[in-house]
This record gives C-alpha cells, sequence and structure tokens, in this order.
C-alpha cells in the first residue's frame, strides 16, 4: 500500500470538469470516477450546472470526490463571476486563454463561448493549489472550460470523449483541442478513428472502453427452463424492457411503430425507464397505436430500478440511430448492464454498438430506422424462448470476457500516473 500510495500522491489533485453532475444518464462517469479514486487519484469534482435529476444512484454516494459548482449562466452571480475575472487576469497564461477565447468566438460567436469563458475565469481563479491537472468529460463545452483554465494557470489537461461531443462539435473546435491537450480517451473504435484522424499526432487519441464494474452487479437471475414460446402467447406475456432518454436518437418512435406491428397473437408487454423531452408525443404515438395499455412509462429511476427490472425482464431492446443533427450514442452502458444479467438484447447496427454485440451470436442487431426489420426481430424473440436464452448467456460472457471496468480502466490509470493495481485501503 505504501508504494501505490506514494505514486498516487506524486500524481497531485486532479480537477474532473464536467457538465452536470450528479446525472442518471452518466454512470459511466461515476463508474470511472470511483474506479479512479479507489486506485489512489485525488478527485475534485467541478461541475458547470447543478444537477437536475431527483434521484441519484447509489454510485454517487460512494464517491468522495468534492463538488464545486461554477455559476451556469454568468448573470446569476455577476459577483462572483467579476470577482474571480479580476483574479484570473492576473494569473501567468490569462492573456494566452484570452488569445485562444478571442479566436474561438471569432469562428462561434455565441452566447455560450461567452459563458464558456467566464466559467474558465471562476474556475482558474479557484482552483485549489494542489490540483495539478485538468481533465474534463465531453469535448464540448466541459472541454472548453478545461482548456481555458489550463491555460490560464499553466497545467496540463487531458479528457474524455463520448458519443455527441463528437459528432455535433465543429472539425476546427475538435483540431484545436486535439493539438494542445495531453490526451484524450474515447470509448468507442468508430470515436477514436473519427478524433485520430483531426488530431496532430493519433497517439494522442487513446481508445479506451469503460467496461462494466461487475462487482456492483449480481450474478444474473434463475430464468425459466427453455421451454418453446408459441406464437399464440402461451407462457404469459413476454416482459420487453428498455432504458434511455426520450430523445430522438433513442429511436422510440421507431420502436413504438415495430411493436404496434408485431401480430395480435403475441403477447407482451414493455417497461420504459428514463425521463425526455419526447415523452408527451410518444405516448400520444403509443394510444394512437392501440398499444397504450402495453406500456408501462416509468421516468427516470435510480440504478437500483433498472437493476431489478433488468432481473425481472424477458427481452432488451434500444432502438438506437444516428440524430438529425448528427447526435447519437456511444456503446450505451445498459446494453451491458442488461447483458451482465443474462439478458438478450436486440439493439441497431450503429455507432460502436456492433462493437459489443455481434448479431446472431451475442444478441440481435437490425438497421437502424428500420422499422419493418425490428418488428421482424421483435417477433422472433418473443416467439422463440430458446433463442432468447442463448443470446442472452452468449451476451454474457462476452462482457464477462471483455468488458470488465477493472481492465478497461488500466490503461485510463496508467495515462494518469498510477501504479497498476487497485488500491488497497
Amino acid at each position: 500500500m505504501g508504494e501505490e500510495s506514494m505514486g498516487a500522491k506524486s500524481v497531485g489533485a486532479v480537477a474532473f470538469v464536467l457538465k452536470g453532475y450528479p446525472r442518471l444518464s452518466e454512470t459511466f462517469i461515476a463508474q470511472e470516477i470511483l474506479g479512479l479514486e479507489r486506485r489512489g487519484l485525488d478527485i475534485r469534482i467541478v461541475s458547470l450546472r447543478h444537477p437536475t435529476d431527483r434521484a441519484r444512484h447509489p454510485i454517487h454516494e460512494e464517491i468522495a470526490a468534492p463538488v464545486t459548482y461554477l455559476p451556469e449562466y454568468l448573470k446569476d452571480a455577476p459577483g462572483r463571476v467579476l470577482a474571480a475575472w479580476w483574479r484570473a487576469r492576473r494569473l501567468p497564461g490569462y492573456k494566452a486563454a484570452r488569445r485562444a477565447f478571442l479566436r474561438d468566438l471569432r469562428r462561434e460567436p455565441t452566447p455560450n463561448r461567452l459563458r464558456r469563458f467566464g466559467q474558465a475565469c471562476v474556475l482558474a481563479a479557484e482552483l485549489p493549489a494542489d490540483v495539478r491537472r485538468l481533465h474534463f468529460h465531453f469535448l464540448h463545452t466541459p472541454a472548453s472550460v478545461a482548456r481555458y483554465a489550463a491555460i490560464m494557470r499553466g497545467l496540463p489537461w487531458s479528457g474524455s470523449a463520448h458519443a455527441k461531443d463528437i459528432w455535433t462539435t465543429p472539425d476546427w473546435d475538435l483540431a484545436g483541442k486535439l493539438a494542445e491537450a495531453e490526451w484524450v480517451a474515447t470509448c468507442t473504435a468508430s470515436g477514436a478513428a473519427h478524433l485520430r484522424a483531426l488530431a496532430p499526432a493519433p497517439e494522442r487519441v487513446a481508445l479506451v472502453y469503460h467496461g462494466l464494474d461487475l462487482d456492483r452487479f449480481p450474478p444474473p437471475p434463475t430464468r425459466p427452463p427453455a421451454a418453446a414460446m408459441t406464437q399464440d402467447g402461451a407462457g404469459g406475456p413476454v416482459r420487453l424492457l428498455s432504458v434511455g432518454r426520450l430523445v430522438e436518437k433513442k429511436g422510440y418512435d421507431d420502436l413504438i411503430a415495430a411493436l404496434a406491428a408485431l401480430p395480435q397473437a403475441l403477447d407482451w408487454r414493455l417497461v420504459h425507464i428514463g425521463g425526455g423531452a419526447l415523452k408527451e408525443r410518444l405516448t400520444e404515438q403509443a394510444a394512437d397505436a392501440g398499444i397504450a395499455d402495453r406500456i408501462d412509462w416509468r421516468g427516470a429511476r435510480s440504478q437500483e430500478a433498472v437493476l431489478a427490472a433488468m432481473r425481472e425482464s424477458d427481452l432488451f431492446v434500444l432502438a438506437s440511430r444516428i440524430a438529425q443533427d448528427g447526435d447519437r450514442d456511444g456503446m450505451p452502458n445498459v446494453l451491458m448492464e442488461a447483458q451482465s444479467q443474462r439478458l438478450p438484447v436486440l439493439s441497431t447496427a450503429v455507432s460502436a454498438i456492433p462493437e459489443l454485440i455481434a448479431d446472431g451470436e451475442t444478441g440481435r442487431l437490425v438497421p437502424p430506422g428500420d422499422r419493418d426489420a425490428l418488428s421482424a426481430a421483435l417477433a422472433a424473440l418473443i416467439g422463440d424462448m430458446a433463442l432468447r436464452r442463448r443470446l442472452g448467456a452468449a451476451g454474457e460472457a462476452r462482457v464477462r470476457r471483455d468488458f470488465d471496468a477493472r481492465r478497461c480502466l488500466d490503461d485510463l490509470a496508467a495515462r494518469f500516473g498510477l501504479p497498476a493495481g487497485r488500491r488497497v485501503a
């Protein structure tokens, strides 16, 4: 323990800059923070906004890092912002940060860009003296704030990119950050390829899967024998589960249309967990399709509730697609979570999902946006319990073999200068 503690101490404290904390939809970030803390990294969380979710996951209670909230809107804390700017402008790197900000502002003359610089001044002015690195999650707003503040303080900075931030941020902005950051990790091969094409040196971009902290998930439940499920629905309703925000990229309108097209003889029920702006529109679509009584919209729930629902379900389905603005999933953690419970998964061949699921082997994949193919796959899986059992078992084996978070975290820990292996308390 002595050697590991000294190694962690020499790394110094790291400020993690997040868009919001805690967030129910970002368990992968909480899992990473907790995993790095357990290896000895001294983390300070800096959030650009206060939480909007009412619930919290149990993992958030285990994280020891203190949290500082920056003013989300500068006008809401004028005294704090003015005092911070007055101190920040005396920092040795302030002029260089201001030049970088003005270059960016000319290309993106928006209030959001101004807000990022103001938040960076607050971060730089209030940053504890023992913080030796800034690390962002998401390459858009958090990376901009971390970048300007790091320049002001003369500190190294790095970060993690995920999904929307990679595909909706302008290439000029990505390229500039990749040229200055020490390194950037991302959680999908498709995202890594895109960023490496923009980086001055490909090795600055590391592919680091989040993986799943399997210690947090119990062994899968005992499921019923693989008796054939008949097309007339004998055996009771097949329990479908989907977990995701009700936003365009999750494809819930496709899922409702696919469910509505199923043969009437198939007996099924769907539970959905997650909040989102499209709730009213989707519930109206389900009512118009005549399937509203088969869908239970439960809203946002804790990870404990999600896990309980997974253990009670027969099939997990997520109809992800690319949104009109380019937003898309990376590798949704809920797919790995479902597979850890031996729950068969039906999803779409978009973004990094095929990096996790091999169609017909460890789950089922259909083309994104193809409602007919999605409906046909649903019908086949609802009507074949033996197929569901086979795919569920293969999916669980794959997750436990290739996506154990302890191994996935090794590369990231090394980049922070941490010694190998988990810290022993």
